[in-house]
Formats: C-alpha cells, sequence, structure tokens
C-alpha cells in the first residue's frame, strides 16, 4: 500500500507541476497548510482524505477520480451490480 500512497502523491505533485502551480499556490487554493500539501506530495499515508481531496479538486482531478473508482465501470461490477441494491453483503464462504 505504501508504494502506492507514493506514487499517488508523486503524480499529484507532476500535476501541480505541469499546471504551472507552486506549493503555495496549491496549498493556499486548497485551503491546506504548506506542510500539509508537502506530506500528500510525499504520499504520507496518515493525511486526511478531506485534504487529498481538496488538492485534487484545485489540480481538477475529482471527476476522474470518481470516473476511477466508480465500481460500474468495471465488468465486475456490472456483472454483480444487483448486489449494490442489498442492505448489508452477504457473508463469504
Amino acid at each position: 500500500m505504501d508504494d502506492n500512497v507514493s506514487r499517488l502523491g508523486e503524480h499529484l505533485r507532476q500535476w501541480r507541476i505541469l499546471l504551472g502551480l507552486s506549493q503555495e499556490l496549491a496549498a493556499d487554493r486548497a485551503n491546506l497548510s504548506l506542510p500539509t500539501l508537502r506530506r500528500i506530495e510525499r504520499g504520507d499515508p496518515g493525511v486526511r482524505l478531506g485534504s487529498f481531496l481538496a488538492l485534487a479538486d484545485v489540480l481538477g482531478l475529482s471527476e476522474r477520480l470518481t470516473v476511477a473508482t466508480d465500481p460500474l465501470n468495471t465488468d465486475l461490477g456490472r456483472l454483480r451490480a444487483p448486489l449494490l441494491g442489498r442492505q448489508r453483503a452477504r457473508r463469504m464462504p
């Protein structure tokens, strides 16, 4: 998991740079402290999800995240979509 978090942080850093935003400006626009933005970019898994999402929004990535995590965009999700109407998941044997 830590490797994925590190790569995600690095990708956010790269997006920020490609968009021409300094760390200070990105942090300000996302209403984050500069140390929090740096923790996100380093891939610190202890950063609050809300902070991560605020930065993603500033970088214009919110819609991509929503699409990427939609289970109905996968074969498995479409196949098992009827299960999403249930209140509780079945216990697996």
